[in-house]
């Protein structure tokens, strides 16, 4: 399942896609437009940019932006800067292996091949879908 914090992160990543001409947003502006409590972003916008999917600038005109284009930040690369790994179990993970606690052997374990294959459709998708993408298909956010 997909957590809170990855979905204010998409949201608030497909604001600044959209946005992208306009320079950096304001962590109000983002937290607005995101529908996100504000704090909570805070935090969630700072993993991002240790992550290195924002940068961030001080001052009067300064604020948060992509640190690369949108067309290069897939949302597998979001969710796993948050969430971790996209498999169900560690055992089925290209990025974090480490063999179930419950399975005495992977070779030989009659679930194994399902988990490896929803890891692989879910990447699939999750790799295929970028915030260019989504900021294209998505109506603009709306200022209230």
């Amino acid at each position: 399942m997909l957590s809170r914090r990855s979905r204010y992160a998409l949201r608030a990543l497909i604001h600044l896609a959209q946005r992208e001409a306009a320079g950096p947003a304001s962590i109000a502006e983002i937290a607005r437009l995101a529908s996100a409590p504000r704090k909570f972003l805070e935090a969630i916008l700072l993993d991002l940019k240790h992550h290195n999917l924002l940068i961030s600038s001080r001052g009067r005109s300064g604020g948060y932006q992509l640190a690369a284009p949108p067309e290069a930040i897939s949302f597998a690369d979001v969710i796993r800067a948050l969430d971790g790994p996209l498999a169900l179990a560690p055992c089925a993970s290209k990025t974090a292996y480490r063999p179930c606690e419950a399975c005495p052997d992977v070779a030989t374990c009659p679930v194994h091949p399902a988990l490896v294959a929803a890891r692989e459709a879910v990447a699939a998708v999750l790799e295929g879908w970028t915030l260019a993408r989504a900021a294209r298909e998505a109506p603009p956010f709306q200022i209230s």
